[in-house]
């Protein structure tokens, strides 16, 4: 069975618990941001190129093309 807190104090247990938490300054988001752009900008491109090859190999078996 799960403890009972009332909401004033679980509010406050969580604000304590928020203070602990280190955040990212603007520029590491930025950066973090940026990063997973270009990664999935090269994750669709590379999916791309591999979806294009084979669909060529695919036409080329089965339609001779």
């Amino acid at each position: 069975m799960m403890a009972k807190t009332n909401p004033f104090t679980f509010l406050q247990e969580v604000r304590e618990e928020t203070a602990k938490v280190t955040w990212p300054s603007r520029r590491e988001v930025m950066i973090s941001t940026i990063m997973v752009l270009v990664m999935v900008t090269v994750a669709s491109l590379f999916f791309f190129v591999v979806d294009a090859i084979i669909k060529y190999g695919v036409d080329k078996l089965l339609f001779g093309l």
